[in-house]
């Protein structure tokens, strides 16, 4: 997860984009809001250096890493130097006389080889699989090299380069303003940015002229013991193919799903035991079924009394570290189921076993006494006796407030 997507959103795209997706966002807003062509719309000018700054810094590695951990203040503070300028990178796209004439300088620097998407999927797994481990199949769909046309797109020999643009997909225009003439590029309408032209009757078959077809691969996924949520499973040169370029990659995202008898916290886990009164006081077993189908089974030795909410440990029966042989620990919190009252029986008994009750205050002989009964207390009047309880208590800290500091009063529902 990025810090911000203020840059993602100048360029409109998602955080996850590749490299090519950013590159292709850029071309074109680059193309929509440059100045030269937005001359009387000075938001435009804007827009343009906005983009053109997001994309500077989304295009370099180093920095998108940085800006994705820490958002601008950490490009701020981590040092931009050596940053290209919009002239640069728009020099990049449109050649080294600059996209629009004299304006911009330099030629494109080699990045290395291009690459294709990478193709990105979330696999949910659960925690019984996590613990075990496990392979699972999975099925996506991506581009191949049609074989029918060896990726040209048809016949041997019917595909042409563009003679409008040579091949580049752009087309040089040129324009006089006053004494001065500018040089500009636009997409190529002949081919519409292709560079390349096809006659309809010598397209291939089978992927008509795309160069590419749609295939269903299956992909062995192995989900290790004990991988964290979020952990990825790359497979590289098995993403999408496209003629001219490597192929690009798939990642698995593991997602793990929640259990409805264990929680996890790193290589922990945590459950919830419900005891009664009886085996809370006299001791008992407990039945816990485990992740790997075993039965773990817990004694509560007599007269070691289970408080409601107390927590024990079973030491190595969480769940297993990452790549390693040891495994975190099982922590137990009890529940303590009382009675209900028609299930007491010979109350008067307890007294032999039980600790003697604790003693009350009594009233001096000479006070008045009334006795009353208890009633149940329903939701709405619970709430609002904890409601008027809390303003009570802020009244009272009201005393401690330093001379000039706001007073907060909470209002009773």
């Amino acid at each position: 997860m990025v810090k911000e997507t203020k840059f993602y959103d100048a360029l409109g795209v998602p955080p996850t984009a590749s490299d090519a997706q950013l590159k292709s966002a850029y071309k074109k807003a680059a193309l929509r809001y440059h100045p030269d062509k937005n001359a009387d719309n000075p938001e435009a000018a804007e827009k343009f250096k906005e983009m053109s700054h997001a994309y500077e810094i989304l295009s370099d590695p180093q920095k998108r890493s940085l800006y994705d951990q820490m958002g601008e203040e950490g490009l701020e503070n981590g040092g931009m130097g050596g940053g290209m300028g919009a002239e640069d990178l728009f020099a990049q796209f449109f050649g080294g006389g600059g996209a629009f004439g004299g304006m911009f300088g330099g030629g494109m620097r080699d990045t290395g080889p291009k690459k294709a998407r990478t193709i990105h999927h979330v696999h949910k797994v659960n925690l019984e699989d996590i613990y075990r481990g496990k392979v699972s199949k999975l099925a996506l769909q991506k581009s191949v090299i049609c074989s029918g046309c060896d990726g040209r797109g048809g016949k041997e020999g019917a595909v042409k380069s563009c003679s409008g643009c040579n091949g580049t997909g752009m087309k040089t225009m040129m324009r006089q303003m006053g004494p001065m003439i500018q040089r500009f590029q636009t997409v190529c309408s002949d081919c519409n940015g292709e560079g390349e032209m096809i006659r309809e009757k010598d397209r291939c078959k089978k992927c008509n002229g795309k160069k590419t077809v749609v295939e269903r691969k299956v992909l062995h996924v192995h989900v290790d013991k004990g991988v964290r949520n979020g952990h990825k499973v790359e497979f590289r040169g098995d993403g999408d193919q496209m003629p001219g370029v490597m192929p690009g990659d798939v990642v698995f995202e593991i997602e793990q799903k929640p259990h409805p008898r264990f929680q996890r916290k790193g290589d922990d886990l945590f459950y919830h035991a419900e005891i009664d009164l009886l085996t809370a006081l006299g001791g008992g077993t407990i039945n816990i079924e485990h992740l790997d189908d075993r039965w773990v089974t817990v004694s509560i030795a007599p007269g070691e009394v289970i408080t409601p909410g107390k927590i024990k440990v079973i030491r190595g029966q969480g769940m297993p570290s990452y790549r390693h042989h040891d495994h975190g620990n099982l922590y137990i919190q009890f529940d303590v189921k009382f009675p209900e009252p028609n299930q007491l029986q010979n109350l008067n008994l307890l007294e032999q076993v039980l600790p003697p009750r604790m003693k009350q205050p009594q009233p001096p002989a000479d006070s008045m006494v009334e006795d009353f009964d208890l009633e149940e207390v329903d939701a709405s009047e619970g709430s609002q006796a904890r409601a008027q309880g809390a303003t009570q208590m802020m009244d009272e800290d009201d005393d401690d407030v330093p001379p000039g500091a706001e007073r907060v009063q909470c209002a009773s529902q």
